[in-house]
């Protein structure tokens, strides 16, 4: 995917010195085996961990041959001091992981003690101040290691890709419209840098490209890839000239960064002196991994960063929209055992990617059409992608900076039905188990705004472990019936 880290595993095997340093040699070779036929590459570092000059030579190791996420496995009960240095001058994501004892006819000289050792380790990791990922039941046989690698993985491109990330923001919101402002601190507490710029810095930079002569490739990519949804042709001109400043800006303006997203304004004047809606132009960019959040929602463009580093696929932004009129879900098969409470219409202008949409057509946003152009045909508030978001599984999912500059977060996991959610815009029907008690005590109660990012996956495990791992105290999900959140009401 592009604008995403690639993770680079490193898998170090440590000793404590009184325990035969064999034992972790032997384990650490059946773990390497056991992750062979899964989906990605781990190096093995030969250098077993004992003492400090052992974790100076395990680090040199795995400099060359440039392992950016490392894994420190626990064959025996290990040096808690070595190993959590070598985690402390890593300086990148780190899991620990221990093995578990292989079988009841071998434990004297096969005994390892790494249940035991896990603990020290965690205490020595407090002591450094360093935030290293743990799994639930971080001891096991190879088999259940690989796997817990495996989980570590998406954990591991999120720390990386954040610590590589600016986001470029155009524009102050609205005043009518300020429900996704929040401060900017937090960011740089994660890491990420921010420039923010004026409109009109977006606005004298397309005017740059007016006439470039990569317009007309741009814009026929745009037709190949609208097919028969290419309704407004006359458009694609002036949206292609937006993509490319887009894609030179972020080009010209990474600085020290590696990764880049956007968070625009673009309504209500962008309509009046753009001469199009951006709508289309965010859905390209999302499919090709540079999230481009509408309404200048910097921490909405930040989720949706999220969450393609979590599935290494597009993601998008919605509002959190509207309720599902009870008569379309009566007699309907599709709606299974749902409650309407569960369901709710997810909706945008036309931001999402045409591969997540059912039949994508270019169209105009008629919300903003009613007051701009509410005569004749629509002019500037053409450029929106509209049609059904596929069905399937879902994640919904936001990070948030607080008025307070804290952090808080949520996830749920639901999905899209097959079902015809018979209005305009990129929308479809959304189930949530709970969903209701999760707007009233999560989304109300903590005061989070109307866009959530969606992953199209079930990705809750790896963002939840993601945000536990960058420090975020509040961490929300939907809570199934019969646990409480807290202020619920028992007696309702």
């Amino acid at each position: 995917m592009h604008n995403t880290p690639k993770v680079n595993l490193g898998l170090v095997a440590v000793s404590r010195d009184c325990f035969p340093a064999a034992l972790s040699v032997r384990r650490r070779a059946a773990v390497v085996s056991a992750c062979a036929g899964m989906d990605f590459d781990l190096f093995e570092a030969q250098t077993i961990l004992e003492n400090e000059k052992d974790a100076l030579a395990a680090l040199d190791e795995l400099r060359k041959a440039d392992v950016n996420a490392l894994v420190v496995y626990l064959g025996n009960f290990g040096p808690e001091g070595p190993e959590t240095l070598l985690a402390q001058k890593f300086g990148g994501p780190v899991m620990f992981v221990g093995a578990a004892e292989e079988t009841g006819d071998d434990l004297f000289d096969g005994r390892g003690d790494a249940f035991c050792g896990m603990l020290n380790a965690s205490y020595n990791l407090g002591l450094r101040g360093v935030g290293a990922y743990i799994p639930d039941y971080p001891v096991g046989d190879a088999r259940e290691v690989a796997g817990m690698i495996a989980a570590f993985l998406p954990v591991a491109r999120i720390q990386l890709g954040l610590a590589g990330l600016k986001i470029f923001g155009f524009g102050p919101r609205p005043y009518d419209f300020l429900a996704c402002n929040a401060p900017i601190k937090p960011l740089f507490d994660l890491g990420v840098e921010i420039q923010e710029n004026s409109e009109l810095d977006l606005y004298a930079a397309y005017h740059a490209h007016k006439g470039d002569k990569r317009i007309p490739e741009v814009q026929a990519d745009m037709a190949a890839e609208l097919g028969a949804g290419n309704r407004y042709a006359g458009i694609l001109p002036r949206l292609a000239q937006y993509e490319i400043t887009l894609l030179d800006w972020m080009a010209q303006n990474l600085g020290a960064s590696r990764f880049g997203v956007f968070a625009n304004k673009c309504w209500p004047a962008f309509q009046t002196q753009f001469g199009f809606v951006p709508c289309y132009v965010n859905a390209r960019m999302a499919a090709r991994g540079i999230p481009v959040a509408c309404e200048t929602d910097i921490y909405g463009a930040l989720s949706e960063y999220i969450i393609q580093l979590a599935t290494l696929s597009p993601a998008t932004l919605l509002d959190i929209n509207n309720t599902v009129p009870r008569d379309m879900a009566q007699g309907n098969a599709a709606f299974g055992p749902y409650k309407p409470t569960d369901l709710f219409m997810g909706f945008h202008c036309g931001n999402t990617a045409a591969c997540l949409l059912n039949n994508p057509k270019m169209s105009f946003q008629r919300i903003m059409r009613r007051a701009l152009e509410p005569d004749g045909e629509p002019d500037i508030t053409r450029g929106t992608l509209e049609g059904t978001i596929r069905a399937g599984d879902i994640t919904l999912f936001r990070l948030q900076g607080t008025a307070d500059c804290a952090l808080t977060s949520y996830m749920a996991e639901g999905e899209i039905l097959p079902v015809d959610p018979k209005s305009f815009g990129a929308i479809s029907v959304f189930a949530v188990p709970e969903m209701g008690r999760f707007y009233r005590h999560v989304l109300i109660a903590k005061r989070y705004p109307h866009h959530a990012g969606v992953a199209f996956a079930h990705v809750g495990r790896a963002l939840f472990d993601a945000m536990k791992l960058l420090g975020v105290g509040d961490i929300a999900y939907n809570r199934p019936a019969g646990t409480l959140y807290c202020g619920e009401n028992p007696f309702a």
